[in-house]
């Protein structure tokens, strides 16, 4: 027996050293997908444009980095702190920690390198070398084509300086750890013709990010099965506002949509007569950016729509908002 006893303990102990050298490891020697690319890129009138739109109304980075108006519906853009960051994404919403979108400005990151920000957007890797949880979904952003990322930093580049000072992350455990192996190398594409209406709609939703708000989420991360099913919660004062099954099932997806209905649903926040309504103590709210994604070209809605169309239908109902 105590030669077992014995066995069992040294076992024990190899675990232990094994578990604490793995953790040493990815601490120290992780995140590791290379150094920022020596990247100097040219501010043309064309990619300025191109990065204008999908800051405001695809990647809508101007969204998270940003303020918002929850007083309003569906939080339209606060005045006054334009990319100067702060928004919060916290344990309330099931993110394992407290994280915070960053300053993009030019106080923010002036005195990051056009590499350093191109490997943060499609890496996740900071300036400073740590890493970032992917509520920026640098996952996604790697796959998108190396000239929208240009033109998204030629944009960026041209926001006025917003003095705000942002608060650090603060990562749970084991998070904290593991987020170190989060970031990983691009895997960059070339944008689909237009006419390829179902890559590029596949490309554009993978660039809107559709699948990060439309699928259930535990503790920040996508639950696997789920995506486009809907079912991420997002705590209001009101209530929980849940995410929308937007694959083609004909019961609670989307199936029996149109097209037409689709390109409607976001256009009618584009009508210039269009103010979003107070929110009293008994409505519902959404995080939907509606007023951001209205401004998206028809066309790119439509490829969106022919896109999802061909995703795995996935029958789940959706109580779209529980009032507390």
């Amino acid at each position: 027996m105590k030669k077992l006893l014995k066995i069992v303990g040294i076992l024990l102990l190899v675990v232990i050293l094994a578990a604490a050298a793995a953790a040493t490891y990815v601490k120290t020697a992780l995140p590791d997908v290379g150094d920022a690319p020596v990247l100097t890129i040219e501010r043309t009138p064309e990619r300025i444009e191109r990065g204008k739109y999908l800051a405001n109304h695809v990647n809508v980075c101007m969204d998270c980095h940003s303020s918002r108006d929850w007083s309003l519906f569906s939080g339209p853009l606060a005045p006054g702190n334009f990319g100067g960051g702060g928004e919060l994404f916290s344990r309330d919403l099931g993110f394992p920690g407290v994280f915070y979108a960053r300053n993009i400005t030019p106080y923010g990151i002036g005195s990051w390198t056009d590499g350093e920000v191109f490997r943060a957007i499609t890496s996740g890797q900071s300036k400073d070398g740590h890493a970032l949880f992917p509520i920026m979904p640098y996952l996604n952003y790697g796959q998108l084509d190396k000239e929208d990322i240009y033109s998204l930093i030629a944009y960026i580049r041209t926001l006025a300086p917003v003095k705000h000072d942002i608060a650090a992350a603060e990562a749970d455990f084991p998070v904290s750890i593991l987020i170190n192996t989060m970031p990983a190398k691009p895997n960059f594409t070339t944008r689909p013709a237009e006419t390829d209406v179902v890559e590029y709609g596949r490309y554009m939703a993978n660039a809107a990010g559709c699948v990060e708000c439309h699928s259930k989420r535990e503790k920040g991360t996508k639950v696997p099965g789920s995506e486009y099913g809907g079912g991420m919660e997002f705590p209001m004062p009101n209530g929980v506002t849940t995410s929308a099954n937007i694959t083609p099932d004909k019961t609670n997806g989307i199936g029996s949509w149109t097209a037409d209905a689709f390109v409607k649903r976001f256009k009618a926040y584009a009508d210039s007569t269009y103010k979003p309504h107070k929110i009293g103590p008994k409505d519902m709210n959404t995080a939907m950016p509606w007023m951001m994604y209205a401004g998206m070209k028809e066309t790119d809605l439509r490829a969106i729509f022919a896109y999802l169309q061909t995703v795995k239908p996935l029958d789940n109902k959706v109580v779209k908002f529980k009032a507390n």
